[in-house]
């Protein structure tokens, strides 16, 4: 075991979309920042993987968007509710977004995250250091300065820094270190994810989530395949079930899986998320700032994680970059960061506990198989009001951009 000290100028801990942009932006401004990750690869399913119009945006402006749009995604331009009647209620149209790219991008995050971490290596103040994981902080006189480490061959030390920003995640190590506690809201589901092929004739390019019979499932149309999300009742552990039982209840809420739920062999064929809504208070100490779901975790209702994640950080670079160049970065200049930032926050949270209490709750107790009736009747009398969510998710109150620092030409794809 090797004890060793170092020093930079930020350290970012965890290398999710919230800390590599961070990274990236920051070492763009010029500023030493070291990005730990404890993996060893991004290669981890059944992340993230939708990519919103404000992100894609943001992307053109980095000078990525053109190496983006080459990565295998498909596009979401829709989101909406099936009725009984055969008819759909959208709910979020993104097409009227006036933006350069009114879509949902569904790509794997290991395939954006790569992007994003090739173009930051280029800056010579960027580290990427992965399988180094963060074990607590350093402080002195009441600041955190830094922090320990330990890397998977076993060796440990400490980074010294001005200031230490958790992206690290809704069980972020560094926000329990400071003693940070988030307010935690009520969440009636779970999430089961998995995969099943495509076939000729499935829906493509509009999200349709599917409610019968108290059971909930959202198929995600990706590039070959599905990516299901089957929302169970909050703290119901479906593997006791089995596969068999699982694989019924699949095809129950989703008629045209039934032949093809064969493809789940085992219960390890399905992945599960414990859903978390929450909130921080205050998202700082000195010389440490949260942001992403460290600060805030988010349902993955309207799958909305990522980007604001990336809104968080764009915030933080953009505010924190010039503090970090002087050398000291005060509680008063982290402070702007959450107050920038929450009313976005609280907006989508908000959304998001609405269709919590009003749709999943609803159908998870067997009292509807869809939106309440005077929402569906409020939709069809007034089409427009589609752009509404579509805001709230594809862009927020406040969408972040690029900071000019950080802006370059558009990279062209190599063929």
């Amino acid at each position: 075991m090797v004890e060793m000290t170092e020093r930079t100028g930020c350290v970012v801990i965890g290398g999710g979309p919230a800390g590599v942009v961070t990274g990236l932006l920051l070492a763009r401004a010029g500023v030493e920042v070291t990005v730990l990750e404890k993996h060893a690869d991004f290669l981890r399913d059944f992340r993230g993987d939708t990519v919103h119009p404000s992100t894609l945006t943001l992307l053109d402006e980095l000078g990525l968007g053109e190496k983006f749009d080459a990565l295998p995604h498909s596009e979401l331009s829709s989101a909406g509710f099936p009725q009984e009647n055969g008819e759909v209620m959208k709910l979020a149209d993104f097409t009227r977004l006036k933006v350069p790219h009114p879509y949902i991008a569904m790509v794997p995050q290991w395939d954006f995250l790569d992007l994003l971490a090739e173009s930051a290596r280029k800056e010579p103040t960027f580290v990427q250091r992965m399988e180094t994981e963060c074990t607590g902080l350093v402080r002195e006189q009441g600041r955190v300065v830094g922090v320990t480490y330990r890397t998977a061959a076993g060796e440990t030390g400490e980074i010294r820094s001005d200031l230490v920003i958790a992206a690290d995640g809704r069980w972020s190590v560094a926000r329990r270190e400071a003693g940070l506690v988030p307010r935690e809201y009520d969440c009636p589901f779970d999430v089961w994810w998995f995969r099943l092929t495509r076939a000729e004739g499935d829906v493509d390019g509009v999200l349709l989530p599917k409610m019968r019979d108290r059971r909930f499932a959202v198929p995600l149309p990706r590039p070959g395949f599905f990516q299901v999300a089957y929302l169970g009742p909050k703290g119901d552990d479906l593997r006791q079930q089995g596969i068999e039982a699982f694989r019924e209840n699949v095809a129950r809420i989703c008629p045209e899986f039934a032949g093809r739920v064969h493809e789940l062999q085992t219960m390890d064929d399905v992945k599960f998320l414990d859903v978390r809504l929450n909130l921080l208070r205050r998202w700082h100490v000195d010389g440490l700032l949260c942001i992403g779901d460290a600060a805030h975790a988010m349902s993955p209702i309207g799958g909305v994680g990522i980007n604001l994640a990336v809104q968080d950080a764009v915030a933080a670079a953009t505010l924190l970059a010039e503090p970090l160049r002087r050398g000291r970065v005060s509680p008063a200049d982290l402070a702007k960061v959450r107050s920038r930032r929450l009313l976005p926050t609280l907006l989508v949270q908000g959304l998001q506990r609405l269709l919590h209490r009003t749709v999943v709750r609803q159908v998870m107790a067997g009292k509807r198989n869809g939106p309440p009736a005077p929402m569906i009747k409020l939709f069809a009398r007034f089409p427009r009001l589609s752009y509404v969510p579509a805001r709230l998710l594809g862009l927020g109150l406040r969408p972040e951009h690029a900071p000019a620092y950080a802006r370059r030409p558009m990279e062209p794809v190599r063929r």
